[in-house]
């Protein structure tokens, strides 16, 4: 075990203390941001904003003409869903797929619909909507074994979408499994026969597909792809007026963000901590993109930097006396509390009062909203700082918990049923207090998110943890439980988390038990782990690949 000893000293009543140091990289934006913190900089000039309301009402007049067109009109919205502009459409889009729903059978499972690519877009866009249909309509693609036939092999593009509908699988769609081995491997094997577009796109899809793909990354390679195949129908013009008009607005947010981190003296006063306030942003973008979400997005963007930073204060500084002094203050959620914690803790601490403190005001201006959204909001945080101080103590003590012990902490201290309840307070009216109740009473689909947050980070991040000192995660717990090998701990923690994609994918067919908008927000959680931690930890470690995204989506306009 290699640490390095900072000597700090907390506070003129506490004696200095050797202190444990992940050496984590400083921000690689520094003040970047901050210039875009002016109240002019997404405002837009008269003529675009004319020519996004021509185009805008264009798309409108084309869904209303191809409604009629079963195979036209799913392939248009596809198009206008993958690149970015559905927002602006959403009662068109649910008018149109709820008559695709109400054809689904006659129309998938017709012989005179057997094109693969129709039958699977189709598909994949109900389940995406929240339309339990069955996926039986694959069988007919099948032969008398129940394999997919190899005909199928002269159809790239219907393989492709075949793929894509896969990701949608919920338990026990054996055909679905099926598809998807078929899919990966074929597609695999075609991609050094095929011109280097289409190559291009079945790697990209392998990697990322739409399912488990972030919004803004998804859009932005879209639009590039397309502006290679054809850069000049009006679906894609729109798209890259929309994207670059929403990257003005999220700069400007960012850069706020940047400036309350920054007037934190966090560098200075939080030495220890990750400074990724540009890495939490894009990662709450992944949860709302939509300009309608700029309160919701911000707000969320503070709370889970300050779990960041809380989650460093317990898993790497402080001493057990002193978290045991900041459980108690975050439970009281009373600023009396600040006298009795060190200088370091203050920070935190107040920073948390103020953000939550600023959100009731913005609620309490919006037309009285309830302050319900805010309590339940303290109350997850809570949860999550107990879980914390659990692990704290198993690390003091040297404690190796089992699989089953480390889950029933770890899904909490993952954050992730934090994060979801937080999602809901700046969302408005659509979060009731029912879903409230609901999301604070871990259900199903929260569970799963966690479930694959928490594994995802210890698979990618187990063996920097255990060199900077931290508790066993899921990965040694298992192996030393069952006396597995780290591969053999992977395949097993892999399974579950498999199992955990179609869990999600159940809880967001029709009938739910809360609206779509805000299931949405707990899978796209999910989607956000999924990229960040796609092979490493790209949060921790974010100097490579996680700037490369960032920088495609937060500072690379798109080319009008």
């Amino acid at each position: 075990m290699s640490l390095n000893v900072l000597a700090t000293s907390s506070a003129s009543t506490i004696p200095q203390l050797s202190r444990r140091s992940a050496n984590y990289h400083p921000s690689v934006w520094g003040d970047k941001f901050l210039a875009y913190d002016t109240p002019d900089h997404k405002k837009d000039d008269t003529d675009t904003a004319e020519q996004v309301q021509k185009l805008k009402e264009e798309i409108r007049e084309m869904l209303v003409q191809t409604a009629a067109e079963p195979k036209q009109v799913i392939n248009l919205i596809d198009d206008i869903q993958r690149s970015g502009i559905a927002y602006h459409f959403e009662a068109e889009i649910e008018a149109v797929l709820q008559r695709m729903n109400d054809i689904y059978d006659e129309f998938c499972g017709s012989n005179d619909v057997d094109d693969l690519h129709h039958v699977a877009l189709c598909f994949r866009l109900l389940r995406q909507a929240g339309h339990n249909v069955s996926s039986t309509v694959f069988r007919k693609y099948m032969d008398d074994d129940r394999k997919f036939k190899k005909c199928l092999l002269r159809d790239t593009r219907g393989l492709l979408s075949l793929f894509e509908a896969t990701h949608f699988r919920v338990h026990e769609e054996e055909i679905l499994e099926e598809a998807l081995q078929f899919t990966i491997f074929h597609l695999g094997n075609l991609m050094s026969y095929l011109s280097k577009p289409l190559a291009t796109e079945i790697s990209y899809a392998l990697k990322y597909p739409i399912r488990k793909n972030l919004n803004r990354l998804g859009v932005r390679h879209y639009i590039s792809a397309e502006e290679n195949n054809d850069g000049h129908n009006i679906v894609l013009k729109f798209a890259k007026l929309d994207f670059n008009q929403l990257q003005k607005m999220h700069q400007q947010e960012l850069g706020n963000i940047t400036r309350w981190w920054k007037d934190l003296n966090s560098a200075e006063k939080l030495p220890f901590a990750r400074d990724r306030v540009v890495e939490c942003y894009f990662w709450i973008l992944g949860v709302y993109f939509e300009p309608q979400y700029s309160i919701a997005r911000r707000f969320l963007t503070k709370v889970i930097m300050l779990a960041s930073v809380v989650d460093d204060i317990y898993d790497l500084y402080g001493t057990l006396d002193e978290l045991l002094l900041f459980t108690d203050a975050i439970e009281r959620w009373d600023s009396n509390a600040l006298n009795l914690l060190p200088d370091y803790m203050k920070v935190c601490y107040q920073a948390l009062l103020d953000t939550y403190g600023e959100m009731e005001k913005v609620l309490e201006n919006e037309s009285g909203r309830p302050l319900y959204r805010v309590h339940e909001g303290k109350n997850s945080f809570t949860r999550l700082a107990k879980a914390y101080l659990d692990e704290a103590k198993w690390f003091k003590e040297c404690y190796y918990p089992t699989i089953e012990e480390y889950m029933n902490v770890a899904l909490v201290s993952s954050g992730y049923g934090t994060m979801a309840t937080n999602s809901f307070v700046g969302m408005g009216d659509e979060a009731t207090r029912e879903a409230f109740q609901w999301v604070s009473n871990d259900p199903l689909i929260v569970q799963a998110s966690s479930l694959i947050a928490r594994l995802c980070d210890d698979m990618t991040g187990h063996e920097f943890e255990q060199e900077k000192g931290d508790i066993p995660s899921a990965v040694e717990c298992y192996m030393k439980q069952h006396g597995a090998t780290k591969d053999e701990a992977y395949l097993e923690l892999d399974k579950r988390v498999t199992i955990a994609w179609k869990d999600i994918n159940q809880e967001c067919l029709s009938p739910t038990q809360i609206p779509l908008s805000l299931l949405a927000r707990i899978d796209n959680l999910t989607r956000a782990i999924n990229i960040l931690y796609d092979g490493d930890d790209g949060y921790t470690h974010s100097s490579t690949r996680t700037k490369d995204l960032i920088t495609s989506v937060l500072i690379d306009r798109v080319p009008s």
